[in-house]
Order: structure tokens, then C-alpha cells, then sequence
């Protein structure tokens, strides 16, 4: 049996809607993980969608053994609410669970064209569907990303929302060279037959960064982006998520991120030489950075990002890198 299929084989369909229509075409994917309660408003913010299309939510439990999304999963897909399915994903870690929802997905609804991510703890705007889909019809591009606006738990936080962890890539709709993450995308049926499969290279499991590895993948590639701004998602941001450490860890794993998804590009001695030069250059060169960022926001916490990410680089330059959704998996 090949990978593809023991992968598949593992995994274990715990809750389903009384019907499944073959011929719907859009499909809402959630991967879950000890968040119950927030995929309850991720789930009520999409039965308020202001839309007359037809879609199907396809729901992925990556906590094998206490299954907390799975009550929550099972009533939203009883009579009278949405269609689709949910699933055990045993194998733990970001990338295990996201590729277990789009696989899914592919799988459940097989004339589905669109297939769109949201987070547990996320929640949609009432016209977040209609406007990915507008978007993709209208543009033809293969990937459609929109904006994660931060809404933290800290009122005192709220101005961290311009830290560069937290601010969305792009500020207008339009053209796009990328996307960086799957929190708020929609993914063509034809990306992920092109991409190969899994679409979230393991590698990146506990680090994080599949999503970033996957979508520089599709633009070597040739595939086109687009960045719809109005189709906006909220992310709920714990305080646990605005201190100073938790902030210099993501701007570690950022800048592991980025040397990882370069090196998997960079195929010959002599280009793989280069990336690590570079790596290191960025050290200087990132303080130039953080004064004019300093200049600009006048917060340190701000300005010492771009510093961080570079030493993140360097340090995975030489095997040294972070692995927070490993931590999280063992934690109780």
C-alpha cells in the first residue's frame, strides 16, 4: 500500500451529514486541534454566510485522543445543518491535518472546483465565501488569498495589529506574485493535482511553513495569485500570543521558515552555498531594517522583527530551529 493510501487508510470518519451532494462545488475545510469552543464560532460565522451558493464543510480532529471538535463537529452536521463530514486525523501535527482535509475533501465531493480553508480559530465575515468565489471566477487565478485581521483577547495589545507577525501581506486586491499562508485561501481543484502530492510537505510539520512551502511550490510552477481585501477572516489572538517571547519565537520560526523553503529550491552545491551566504547577510543588514521600522512605529517590540527573523535563518542555517507545533502536540 502506498503512503498516499496508508495515510488515507488511518484515518477515521467520526460524524457525517445525512446527505452528501456529489455535485456541490465549493468546500469549506477546517482543521481542528483542542479548540472547541473557537470552532464553534468558526462554524457560526459560516452558517451566517451571505451567500445562495451551495457548499460543504469538511471538519479534521488532529487530537486523536481526546476528540474535543468532534461534539461540535457532529451537531453542526445533524439535520437541518450543514453537509459534509468529519474526521480523525491520528497522525499529529499541522501538516498531517491540513493535508487530511484537503484530501478529504477531494475525495468526498469529487466535482468540486473550489476548496477553502478557515482555522478553529478563525471566523469568517458574512460575505467571506461570496467574495473568494467572486474572486476566483472573475480573476481565473489559482489561488485566491484575503486578509487575517487580529482581534486579541488584550485590549492593551491592540496596537500590536502593525506588528509584522500579525499584519496581512498585501493592503489592496489585486495581482499577486504569492500568498504565505492558508488561514484565508482558496485553492483550485487543478493546484493540487499540479502540486503533487502531499500538498504539505512533512518536513514542515512541526515547524510550521507548509503552507508558505506549498505556495512557493505553485508559483515555480507557474500559477497565479490573487488577493481579494474584502474577504476578510478574524483570528482570535490569546494574550498568550503578545508577549514579548512568544513574538521572538514566531520571528525564529519565520526566519527558519524562509531558509527551509529556500533550500528545498536551491538543488545544486554551489546555490545551496549561496542561500547560506545570504542567510548570514541578512544579519547587517536587518538591523538597517529595524531602525526604519523603529522610525515608522516607534515601538521596539516592532522594530527588533526583522532582526529575530534573521537570526531565525542563520540559526536553521546551521540545524537550529524551533518546533512549536511539536510542543503543542505533547502538551496536556
Amino acid at each position: 500500500m502506498s503512503g498516499f493510501a496508508t495515510a488515507q487508510a488511518s484515518r477515521e470518519q467520526v460524524a457525517i451529514s445525512a446527505s452528501l451532494d456529489a455535485s456541490v462545488e465549493t468546500v469549506v475545510c477546517i482543521p481542528c486541534f483542542r479548540r472547541p469552543q473557537h470552532l464553534r464560532l468558526t462554524l457560526d460565522s459560516l452558517v451566517a454566510q451571505r451567500t445562495e451558493r451551495r457548499f460543504a464543510v469538511v471538519i479534521v480532529e488532529n487530537d486523536g485522543a481526546a476528540r474535543g471538535s468532534v461534539p461540535v463537529a457532529a451537531e453542526f452536521l445533524a439535520p437541518g445543518g450543514f453537509q459534509g463530514v468529519c474526521v480523525v486525523e491520528p497522525r499529529q501535527g499541522n501538516c498531517h491535518a491540513i493535508n487530511a482535509a484537503f484530501e478529504t475533501a477531494l475525495a468526498t465531493f469529487p466535482t468540486a472546483v473550489n476548496f477553502l480553508m478557515i482555522d478553529d480559530d478563525e471566523i469568517a465575515s458574512p460575505d467571506w465565501l461570496e467574495l473568494m468565489l467572486r474572486a476566483a471566477e472573475a480573476t481565473k487565478a489559482d489561488v485566491i488569498g484575503g486578509p487575517v485581521l487580529q482581534n486579541f483577547d488584550g485590549g492593551m495589545k491592540r496596537g500590536l495589529h502593525r506588528h509584522p507577525a500579525f499584519r496581512p501581506a498585501y493592503d489592496s486586491s489585486g495581482p499577486v506574485p504569492v500568498i504565505y499562508g492558508c488561514g484565508n485561501c482558496l485553492i483550485r481543484r487543478p493546484v493540487f493535482a499540479r502540486a503533487g502530492t502531499p500538498a504539505f510537505d512533512l518536513r514542515f510539520n512541526f515547524l510550521g511553513g507548509g503552507d508558505t512551502d506549498f505556495f512557493y511550490r505553485c508559483r515555480r510552477i507557474g500559477m497565479k495569485f490573487h488577493w481579494a481585501e474584502e474577504a476578510v477572516i478574524t483570528e482570535t489572538v490569546p494574550a498568550s500570543r503578545t508577549h514579548p517571547g512568544w513574538l521572538a519565537l514566531r520571528a525564529l520560526r519565520i526566519g527558519a521558515i524562509n531558509y527551509h523553503v529556500q533550500r528545498k529550491a536551491a538543488q545544486s552545491p554551489w546555490s545551496r552555498t549561496r542561500l547560506v551566504a545570504k542567510m548570514l547577510a541578512l544579519l547587517p543588514l536587518s538591523l538597517f531594517f529595524a531602525l526604519r521600522l523603529l522610525v515608522a512605529e516607534h515601538k521596539a517590540l516592532i522594530a527588533l522583527h526583522p532582526v529575530i527573523v534573521a537570526i531565525g535563518s542563520a540559526l536553521a542555517a546551521i540545524g537550529i530551529e524551533p518546533q512549536p507545533y511539536k510542543a503543542s502536540k505533547i502538551a496536556s
